[in-house]
């Protein structure tokens, strides 16, 4: 037992030697980038038969992990109860559909008041291109989604775009879904399941 005890303990100490070592000659290089809620945005546009809404969403906080110029990882958390709409002028149907959007039909904010999304891979496609994969959680539902990402390196820490699509009906959103009700019965009622996120990170050491 001792032997085993001693030889658990040797192979823990060879790799934080290990990982020391590689730290030393910059081999390990991955550093944690704190997104600068204030200056990033969330734009999300929904599409139905008879025309399209969009509107913005904050950022309450979120960690960019790099290794040198290379996107590693990331943690983010949207709030959904700072949704608005920027596209409708009458204030009456700007606060009814706000209202909506927060409601159990959609996204149910106050039992859900924010969506996160965990970076689970991220695949280099070109100089400073990737194909992000990651968690995506919406009214307590968490599922799997890929988007492309872009990476710029900046002085001070990297800026991110990219264009994320949810499919709104694997995450219990059903109201005036096909994939829940009958097209034809919902005529021009219908909104579309799928809807986009646009992303813009600046993210800061």
């Amino acid at each position: 037992m001792n032997s085993l005890k001693s030889f658990a303990a040797s192979v823990a100490v060879s790799l934080f030697a290990f990982t020391a070592v590689n730290a030393a000659d910059g081999k390990v290089k991955a550093t944690n980038l704190k997104v600068d809620a204030s200056k990033s945005e969330l734009v999300w546009t929904g599409k139905k038969v008879t025309g399209e809404h969009t509107g913005k969403i904050a950022l309450k906080e979120g960690t960019v992990t790099m290794d040198g110029a290379k996107l590693t990882g990331g943690k983010f958390v949207a709030d959904l109860t700072s949704i608005t709409n920027t596209d409708l002028t009458d204030k009456e149907y700007n606060g009814k559909l706000i209202g909506h959007l927060k409601s159990e039909d959609f996204f149910g904010v106050e039992k859900h008041p924010t969506a996160t999304f965990v970076v689970t891979k991220a695949v280099a496609k070109s100089a400073g291109t990737y194909d992000v994969t990651g968690n995506l959680t919406i009214k307590g539902i968490t599922k799997p989604v890929t988007f492309p990402v872009t990476v710029k390196p900046t002085a001070t820490g990297a800026d991110i775009t990219g264009k994320l699509v949810v499919d709104r009906s694997k995450y219990d959103i059903k109201y005036n879904s096909k994939s829940f009700f009958d097209a034809a019965a919902l005529g021009d009622k219908m909104i579309n399941d799928d809807f986009t996120i646009d992303v813009k990170l600046v993210a800061v050491k």
